[in-house]
């Protein structure tokens, strides 16, 4: 059983930057590829970014491609969203999950574990 935690959420400028972090209990990160999803108020939960077990491959949305970058810390046990060049339409809970199997992907359902959300709020 693995926790996660999101936190580093709040509420910033557009064109500001916010760090997310995911921190695991229960299990090391090193067997787990993570993802970072949003949902938007309204709106289904989308894919945001992935990385592999130890990191070396990562796959972002188009929407934020260039924009963020999600590292993993296995030594800590942690996971990061760095997000850049924030706009409004970025507003959202951002999660972050854990998926026993290996490879990256976009989909919610392949990820075993999620944490409960971080808010991220973007004004104009």
């Amino acid at each position: 059983q693995v926790q996660l935690v999101e936190s580093g959420g709040g509420l910033v400028q557009a064109g500001g930057s916010l760090r997310l972090s995911c921190a695991a209990s229960g299990r090391t990160l090193t067997t787990y590829s993570m993802g970072w999803f949003r949902q938007a108020p309204g709106k289904e939960r989308e894919f945001v970014a992935a990385i592999t077990q130890i990191g070396g491959r990562t796959s972002y949305a188009g929407s934020l491609k260039g924009r963020c970058t999600i590292s993993k810390d296995n030594a800590k046990n942690k996971a990061y969203l760095q997000m850049n060049s924030l706009k409004p339409e970025d507003t959202a809970v951002y999660y972050c999950a854990a998926k026993r199997s290996a490879g990256i992907s976009s989909t919610a359902g392949t990820y075993d574990y999620w944490g409960q959300g971080t808010q991220v709020t973007v004004s104009s």
